[in-house]
């Protein structure tokens, strides 16, 4: 029902609301990389246009958001921490003459799942993209599935969920939207269910030249 659902941009008055979908969405991640209400109000501050949530037209709530903040990119040393990039989740390490954007973030609240949220939210990050005339879109992807295969090693795991021979969460989802992998981060974020490790992926802008 996506007549349901409309995509807005983030307000003050939805900062609580937003760190509840977060708090909700990641029950693994450290406590210390949680974005908090404070984050999401500074996220609004730095950069308004690229702060999204989805509202649920029938009651007036919050189903899901994401944050995203400009950045210029060195493919060559693209390993980083999670926290780094974002600024410990303030963003105000956010530049505006940035020629990519960065997921931060993307949270789809447990008793929403499965209405497209994600799919909304992925759209007016890409539509962004095309309106700024950026390179891109880039970020650290969590391989949730990773702990359930204990057998193989990060590299091996992300090969096969490539492949489609594994089914990832998050990885394989990014994928059919068009991202592609750059590399491995080892030591992105504090979360044992994708074994502390992120995923650099890559979505290019067809509209501009790379």
């Amino acid at each position: 029902m996506p007549e349901r659902f409309r995509v807005v941009q983030s307000t003050p008055d939805m900062a609580h609301r937003l760190a509840e979908i977060q708090r909700a969405c990641f029950p693994d991640l450290a406590e210390g990389e949680l974005m908090r209400a404070e984050h999401y109000l500074s996220h609004q501050k730095v950069f308004p246009e690229g702060q999204h949530a989805v509202l649920d037209e029938e009651t007036g709530q919050v189903a899901a958001s994401s944050s995203d903040l400009r950045m210029n990119v060195d493919f060559e040393h693209f390993e980083h921490r999670y926290m780094d990039a974002v600024d410990n989740n303030y963003l105000t390490n956010h530049n505006p003459a940035g020629e990519w954007l960065y997921g931060a973030d993307i949270a789809v609240h447990p008793e929403y799942r499965g209405h497209g949220l994600s799919t909304l939210l992925y759209n007016a990050r890409h539509d962004l993209i095309r309106r700024l005339g950026l390179k891109g879109h880039v970020a650290g992807a969590m391989p949730k599935g990773y702990h359930l295969h204990p057998d193989l090693s990060i590299e091996e795991y992300v090969q096969k969920v490539v492949a489609g021979e594994l089914r990832d969460p998050v990885l394989s989802v990014q994928l059919k939207r068009g991202y592609q992998v750059h590399g491995i981060i080892p030591d992105y974020l504090e979360d044992p269910s994708c074994g502390h490790y992120g995923v650099f992926i890559v979505w290019h802008n067809p509209e501009v030249s790379q």
